[in-house]
């Protein structure tokens, strides 16, 4: 995870710094995904099924790395995961949801 002082170094634009943490196809919607509550991998699959164990995996990972989920894992059998955002994820729930008022509002014109 890059520092803070360092970001500012890197990226000049806000929105920048912003898309490089969150942007792509998955990540937003993984965060929506757990924004209120806390889910397994199991769960997280089954909100979103046209991604690909693979690809939520990484994109996890990503995510944990960059500090904007936690990653819980319990030494059961059978193992469990559990995933949450951390106060930096959970900074990003008022942009979120903004993007779901305006997600209806678009479906709303079509």
């Amino acid at each position: 995870m890059v520092t803070n002082g360092a970001l500012t170094d890197i990226y000049q634009c806000p929105v920048t710094a912003t898309l490089n943490l969150i942007g792509g196809k998955w990540k937003p919607i993984i965060l929506y995904c757990i924004r209120s509550d806390t889910r397994r991998f199991g769960e997280i699959a089954s909100r979103i099924p046209t991604i690909s164990r693979k690809v939520l995996t990484d994109q996890l990972k990503e995510l944990e790395e960059d500090g904007l989920i936690l990653r819980q894992q319990f030494n059961e059998i059978p193992p469990r995961v559990e995933y949450s955002l951390t106060e930096l994820g959970k900074s990003l729930s008022p942009v979120l949801n903004e993007m779901e008022k305006w997600g209806i509002q678009f479906l709303k014109m079509e």
